[in-house]
């Protein structure tokens, strides 16, 4: 019973009429990096779990953008007072994983508690990001996306592209056509463009971006991804670029509304930009694999994600581990999955709650939120597109960027600009060895 429901008279006649104590919840504070929509969906969760048990409470808390969420995290760690639970986006977590004690992995946290727990009922594209080479699950997956190519239906057919491109050549001469129908300022375009055109575009070809894994096993890994054919890859967006064939439009997401606007009818950018586009695009769209040089053997592989996981932080008590466990197997339900995934545009993160939506019909109508599951899930994971684990991801995009952005610019060749950001990578991976160790 929850006496702060009532006033302080009614408390104390309600706690005498009881021979045993007052039973005590157990709260659990969950830190995030979601806003507006999202941000509902996460209150949400917490409420229905809730509602579900009167042991445990979640108590979600915002706390700004994913760095501002993962710094706030590691530093009330060091003061002692971190959260249960904190949201991470993918790219934190070889930060994560090097901060010492900080954590408790999720496979020992099921473990512990006696909750249920089968790595393998999780889409293996979407855990592999956040498990060890054993297959041990680090973080719980939350909300996964992925990249894929939005396409305006009404622009492509008005310019006499009569098929959506499967392969880069096709969005080449596509974009060649939407230019001479009127598209002056931009064949195609991308947001996030180290994601688009270094690591999705490994994965979808199956080439590394660095040694070991990509860094998943383990954190002494070279840079890889100066080959032919990412030197040819820069080389087609370098040629194209100079008369907007190809036009770049910045490193973040910022430059998404160009596809909504109608500016730009073919476009790479999350999976997650769907709530947007629905909102804003005023003709006839649709999502569509990423594009692959068909001369590639095996092409395309698999994509990776994007996106965030729960981590569980550690030095915690039993009780309070047992409630995040709990929590987790929560939402792991599969009808609940089923629905988050339908309703929020969150990828299902359960084989079970896919199979759910596929046979519930969803697709048929939402087939946009289709393609990125089936980009994962197109062939199993390799070395190269199981995902990518680099300490200092996020200041190592920013230095990337810079080196696509001096080919572009016409600074350097492509070939210099790769070898600069795989160089100018490497150094810093150096860095980041010295304070994991």
């Amino acid at each position: 019973m929850a006496f702060r429901q009532f006033g302080p008279a009614a408390a104390v006649t309600a706690a005498l009429a009881f021979a045993t104590p007052a039973h005590a919840v157990t709260e659990i504070q969950w830190w995030h990096a979601m806003t507006g929509g999202n941000n509902d969906v996460v209150n949400r969760l917490a409420e229905e779990f809730n509602a579900s048990q009167s042991d445990y409470k979640i108590i979600p808390s915002y706390k700004g953008s994913y760095p501002d969420t993962m710094n706030a995290g590691i530093a009330a760690f060091r003061a002692g007072n971190a959260p249960h639970i904190m949201q991470v986006f993918e790219v934190g977590t070889a930060t994560m994983m090097s901060a010492k004690g900080a954590i408790k992995p999720v496979y020992q946290l099921m473990k512990d508690a006696g909750e249920p727990f089968d790595p393998k009922a999780y889409l293996p594209t979407i855990t592999g990001y956040y498990s060890t080479s054993k297959g041990e699950m680090l973080s719980f997956p939350f909300n996964s996306s992925s990249m894929v190519m939005w396409i305006n239906k009404d622009e492509l057919k008005k310019a006499g592209v009569a098929e959506i491109p499967k392969t880069w050549p096709d969005v080449f001469a596509a974009a060649k056509k939407l230019k001479a129908a009127g598209h002056d300022t931009c064949g195609f375009s991308n947001a996030w463009a180290p994601w688009a055109h270094i690591e999705q575009f490994s994965a979808w070809h199956n080439v590394p971006i660095g040694t070991k894994a990509n860094g998943l096993d383990g954190f002494d890994t070279e840079l890889k991804f100066n080959s032919p054919l990412h030197v040819k890859h820069l080389q087609n967006l370098v040629d194209l670029q100079k008369d907007k064939t190809y036009d770049y439009g910045g490193r973040l997401s910022t430059n998404e509304a160009r596809f909504g606007s109608g500016e730009c009818a073919i476009f790479l950018t999350s999976s997650g930009y769907y709530g947007t586009a629905k909102g804003t695009a005023k003709f006839d769209f649709t999502s569509a694999p990423m594009p692959y040089y068909p001369d590639v053997a095996g092409a395309p592989q698999n994509s990776i994600i994007g996106g965030a996981s729960l981590w569980v932080m550690g030095g915690k008590k039993p009780e309070e581990y047992k409630g995040v466990a709990k929590f987790f197997t929560f939402l792991s339900d599969t009808n609940r999955q089923a629905k988050l995934h339908q309703e929020s545009g969150y990828l299902p993160i359960t084989k079970a709650a896919y199979e759910k939506s596929i046979k519930d019909g969803f697709y048929e109508k939402n087939p946009t939120l289709q393609t990125p599951l089936k980009e994962l899930t197109n062939k199993e994971p390799t070395e190269n597109s199981r995902g990518l684990r680099f300490g200092n991801m996020v200041q190592m995009r920013d230095l990337w960027s810079e080196e696509i952005e001096a080919a572009l610019a016409g600074k350097k060749s492509a070939k210099e600009a790769l070898d600069a950001a795989v160089s100018r990578g490497n150094a810093m991976l150096r860095t980041f060895e010295k304070t994991a160790k």
